[in-house]
């Protein structure tokens, strides 16, 4: 955060904010989505239902080659819809996500775009939890129906307080529950992780949670991650080592910093090689433009 940077309003209530992006949610919902934001999380179906001719224009994703081989002429996969989605969010709440040059931080963009999405789930009908991961635990809330109990779990998330300066430093690496996860949202559930994403060791049970869940990663970038400012000096306040650092715009720095991107976009994509499973969005772009613009590619896919 910038060293001269003004302090940001005080926030408004966690239910008064997500009344606020409720409002906002019904109207995308009416006016821009129109219900087909259950197909972009839906997809091909979820339940296997048989085995039926290909036909041209099926998705050749779902020909069942086993079948195909042993009848001579492609075959396929035909899926049904289940009733509702179940939408878990995982909230990975890290110290680096406290830095902000502007009016806001990474955090609060991060816990507006998780609101945002917990508010459609609700509007929608679906269930929604959550697993708020911080360097020192976790909290985890198991999926609910209705509006107003989906109200009140993301208001317990919204009001969460961000975790301490010194646990990064402590507890470098968070310990994220797949397998309480894994027990908690039933097959084909919709996972959406948040986090900041930096560069850290494989992640052991990573590949059976992408084959049980439909995962997505959601991201929130400043301005100054993209690309560092213009200006000859500066300082800024590091909230992962709690101290001000004073950058001089050299050559070397925007080196380490083109590189500090590069591994960190790696990491990222490896994570979610499919591009439309991911979702970058800047702390100074607006959260449900890039939500609604996220659901439409997924459609159109």
């Amino acid at each position: 955060m910038p060293s001269d940077a003004p302090s940001p309003p005080v926030p408004a209530s966690p239910l008064a904010l997500l009344r606020q992006l409720e409002w906002r949610v019904r109207h995308a919902v009416e006016n821009v989505l129109s219900g087909e934001y259950r197909s972009a999380f839906r997809g091909r179906g979820m339940e296997f239902d048989q085995v039926v001719k290909y036909e041209f224009g099926d998705d050749v994703r779902d020909i069942d080659w086993n079948v195909t081989a042993r009848l001579g002429e492609p075959y396929r996969k035909k899926f049904v819809e289940e009733r509702e989605v179940t939408v878990m969010i995982l909230l990975e709440d890290t110290p680096s996500l406290q830095f902000g040059s502007g009016a806001q931080s990474k955090r609060e963009a991060l816990l507006e775009l998780a609101g945002l999405v917990m508010m459609l789930g609700a509007v929608n009908r679906d269930r929604v939890g959550f697993v708020h991961v911080t360097p020192d635990g976790y909290t985890l809330r198991e999926p609910v129906r209705g509006r107003g109990p989906i109200l009140h779990a993301a208001a317990s998330l919204l009001g969460a307080p961000a975790p301490a300066l010194k646990s990064q430093i402590e507890n470098p690496q968070s310990q994220i529950p797949w397998r309480l996860i894994a027990r908690t949202a039933p097959r084909h559930s919709v996972l959406i992780w948040l986090g900041d994403f930096p560069p850290r060791d494989e992640i052991e049970g990573w590949a059976v949670i992408k084959q049980r869940y439909q995962t997505m990663g959601f991201r929130v970038e400043d301005p100054w991650e993209r690309a560092l400012p213009d200006e000859d000096a500066f300082a800024a306040y590091d909230p992962v080592s709690g101290r001000l650092v004073n950058l001089e715009n050299s050559t070397a720095e925007r080196a380490a910093h083109a590189q500090w991107k590069a591994g960190r976009d790696s990491v990222w994509r490896t994570l979610f090689p499919d591009a439309l499973s991911r979702l970058s969005v800047g702390t100074d772009e607006n959260r449900l433009d890039a939500l609604v613009k996220f659901f439409h590619a997924r459609m159109r896919r």
